[in-house]
């Protein structure tokens, strides 16, 4: 309870993945340890003002303080702040990093930045994405998917809005088209910059249904404020009945391992512009 009050009273939104419980733990460690050093700072500067002031000390002593504490202070909380760096903040940065999910359970998902949104791609069935072809970039396929690429025959496409079913990992391989951006969703603790020329995988797993922002946390251009996505986490029925409309609509020929007609201009056009 006293976390959740600390975490409330900063602004930070809800933790909603399965890992974000050991970031704010450490952040939770991170902001007691400086409201001690913050107090006890501020006590010893009030404390020399009061001690050294001119009524007690009319004459300056140009020896100074001979006492060697403050020193053992300072290497203290330097201790302190390396325990914190390997036994907290090393390890979790690993875990992200080094330990990526693998199997059928795993969603797996491309983002890709541009000025001024997300440009959203999902693996179908067979796991894999389809090839992507600069030329074919166009209004309605602004991620220039090859739907004659068998690997792209079932995969959907969406801008601004991701979908995850609830309590399984996901990967989203993060990348930009243009210039850095930032892909972040704070309810799920994550942010990976997206890099021109770069794919960034990071992953999480989602453990709260409900609808979170996706935002850019990079300054980005003169609409970055405008550079918002949503994430919609829900069940495993409904994301299945999402990703089965979603996919016919933004033009796949594969949906659930049978064929289907292709969308029409206007369908497509709807969902890129949802």
């Amino acid at each position: 309870m006293t976390f959740a009050l600390l975490m409330e009273s900063l602004g930070i939104a809800p933790n909603a993945s399965l890992h974000g419980y050991a970031i704010d733990s450490m952040l939770e460690m991170l902001h007691w340890f400086m409201l001690v050093l913050f107090v006890g700072w501020g006590s010893f500067y009030f404390y020399t003002l009061w001690r050294f002031q001119h009524k007690k000390s009319p004459k300056a002593n140009y020896v100074g303080a001979t006492s060697h504490l403050p020193t053992k202070l300072e290497g203290g909380v330097l201790v302190l702040e390396i325990v914190l760096l390997l036994a907290f903040a090393a390890p979790i940065w690993a875990n992200r990093v080094d330990q990526f999910p693998t199997g059928p359970d795993v969603t797996h998902v491309r983002a890709v930045g541009q000025q001024f949104q997300w440009d959203l791609q999902y693996t179908g069935a067979d796991g894999k994405f389809g090839r992507r072809e600069l030329s074919m970039v166009t209004a309605s396929n602004a991620l220039g998917l090859d739907r004659s690429d068998p690997d792209a025959a079932d995969d959907l496409t969406a801008i601004n809005e991701m979908h995850l079913p609830v309590n399984r990992p996901c990967i989203i391989e993060v990348m930009s088209k243009d210039v850095i951006h930032d892909f972040c969703i704070p309810n799920m603790r994550v942010a990976q910059d997206a890099l021109p020329g770069s794919v960034i995988p990071l992953w999480f797993i989602p453990i709260k249904t409900g609808t979170y922002d996706i935002v850019c946390a990079q300054l980005c251009g003169s609409n970055h404020s405008l550079m918002k996505g949503t994430l919609v986490v829900e069940s495993e029925t409904d994301y299945k009945k999402w990703f089965d409309e979603t996919a016919k609509l933004s033009g796949a020929t594969v949906v659930d391992g049978q064929p289907v007609a292709p969308a029409s201009p206007a369908a497509v056009g709807l969902v890129a512009t949802h």
